[in-house]
């Protein structure tokens, strides 16, 4: 009789390549349908175990199906954004807007940071942040936008931060027992920076008003060359009315 694994939780972990191979499979000799997949889904462990590779079949469904919530909250967000007036820009503030890419999710990770003064002064952030998943890729985007105000001489004294990530937003205003577990870590760091800024503020907003630190981290996560010609068009998004600008250039330092 065939092992542990009930045909129908094999089914569902299977790729579909694997599928078809072990119904060619099952064609071709004598073997079962439900033996048949154990052994092609065996021939796709490799070196490890069937339990091994059902395990980390089982944990790649779940973030997927856990990144797939986070849009639809998201969606769900932006929609009801849509219906409600933008909120007068403070002119007198810094102001930042910040991104993160994951691909595959998870997988490598890009950010992407604008950040600029009431003067003009633009620091631009693009590079790769390691491997994670998306809540990940939009943390770590956050925190160098924090680590390039705070290392900025002075300081700005007013900083309104805008991204599109509800869930990364909602977690880093909770107080810190409250966080998700698996965030904590980035929430203590990004609460730590704020705290050496007199004033920040969270702003979320649709991601289609985030495409300029959008497209600097797909940059940094693909190399991709176009995205500076992307960013430039989409410049009107931050509603800049200057021209000359200072400060860090794509995939260079995280910090101004």
């Amino acid at each position: 009789m065939p092992g542990m694994f009930e045909f129908e939780e094999l089914l569902l972990i299977a790729y579909k390549k694997e599928r078809a191979t072990s119904r060619r499979l099952s064609k071709l000799t004598s073997l079962s349908a439900h033996a048949a997949l154990m052994q092609t889904l065996e021939k796709s462990a490799g070196t490890g175990t069937l339990e091994e590779l059902v395990s980390a079949r089982h944990r790649e469904r779940a973030a997927t199906e856990q990144a797939r919530h986070h849009r639809e909250q998201e969606r769900a967000v932006a929609r009801a954004a849509r219906k409600v007036r933008p909120a007068v820009r403070d002119a007198v503030a810094w102001h930042a807007w910040f991104d993160g890419s994951a691909h595959p999710n998870p997988g490598k990770i890009g950010i992407g940071g604008v950040l600029e003064g009431p003067d003009g002064d633009v620091v631009k952030i693009s590079a790769r942040a390691g491997h994670g998943d998306s809540c990940e890729a939009e943390y770590l985007a956050l925190i160098a936008v924090l680590e390039a105000a705070v290392s900025r001489k002075p300081a700005p004294a007013k900083l309104v931060i805008h991204g599109d990530s509800q869930v990364v937003i909602e977690d880093v205003l909770r107080d810190e027992a409250s966080s998700a577990p698996a965030l904590s870590t980035y929430a203590a760091q990004a609460r730590g920076l704020i705290a050496q800024l007199a004033d920040v503020r969270l702003q979320w907003i649709p991601r289609a008003r985030n495409t300029a630190a959008d497209a600097l981290s797909q940059h940094a996560v693909r190399g991709d060359t176009h995205a500076d010609a992307r960013l430039d068009a989409h410049a009107d998004t931050h509603d800049r009315s200057r021209t000359s600008t200072t400060g860090v250039s794509p995939n260079v330092s995280l910090n101004a």
